[in-house]
């Protein structure tokens, strides 16, 4: 899953990048409010969190004009403004939650498992495709009722394609979830992770499209 975090605080924007790399989302980051809609209308996120007082353009001012874009991005605000009239001006504006800094970071991360499931398949306990039983949860997936052990990348990239199943992603898409922003990707990673997933689940699972990219069956 692919989260980007909208904070102005070197300190603050540089511990919750790693904190959440480590527990295997893909973060990118930016430090103005005005980066935030051209960033979100080039590339694919799963989900933003959004601090307010940013430069640039306020994090208020970013949520409504995502929101009049009929953008349904879950939207996660964090911020020190802790009175009442902002929580409720936070949400108003579209939020889908708003926490208060500072705050524990066990908590973040329960709040954002807790928005990813919403509204996606990740809220059922499994997503079936052929014979493989995916576990967006707890990262688990079966081949025939055996258990298949996946690495983290690897596990993103079969939840990627099996979650938009019937369409073709292309690689610039893949590699964005898998790498975000990173400059030091290998030009050939995406078709090693691939052809791990091919030696474990089946050859037939992931479809190349020769000079666009690669997609799973719709059924």
């Amino acid at each position: 899953m692919r989260l980007l975090l909208v904070e102005d605080d070197p300190l603050l924007g540089d511990g919750l990048q790693r904190a959440l790399r480590a527990d295997g989302y893909t973060v990118d980051w930016v430090d103005r409010g005005d980066q935030v809609l051209g960033a979100l209308q080039r590339e694919h996120f799963d989900l933003v969190l959004l601090d307010l007082g940013l430069p640039g353009l306020d994090g208020i001012q970013v949520l409504k004009k995502l929101r009049s874009g009929d953008s349904p991005i879950p939207v996660i605000i964090v911020s020190a403004r802790d009175a009442l009239p902002d929580r409720i001006e936070g949400l108003d504006a579209g939020a889908d939650d708003y926490l208060v800094k500072p705050f524990e970071l066990d908590e973040l991360r329960a709040r954002i498992r807790a928005r990813l499931r919403r509204g996606d398949e990740a809220q059922h306990d499994e997503i079936v495709v052929g014979e493989l039983r995916i576990r967006p949860e707890s990262q688990e997936v079966w081949r025939n009722d055996e258990l298949v052990s996946l690495p983290r990348r690897e596990f993103t990239l079969l939840l990627e394609l099996v979650r938009n199943r019937g369409r073709v992603l292309t690689r610039e898409r893949l590699e964005q979830a898998l790498y975000g922003w990173s400059g030091d990707v290998e030009s050939n990673a995406l078709e090693v992770h691939v052809h791990h997933l091919r030696k474990k689940l089946g050859s037939d699972v992931i479809r190349t499209v020769r000079g666009v990219g690669y997609s799973v069956a719709a059924t």
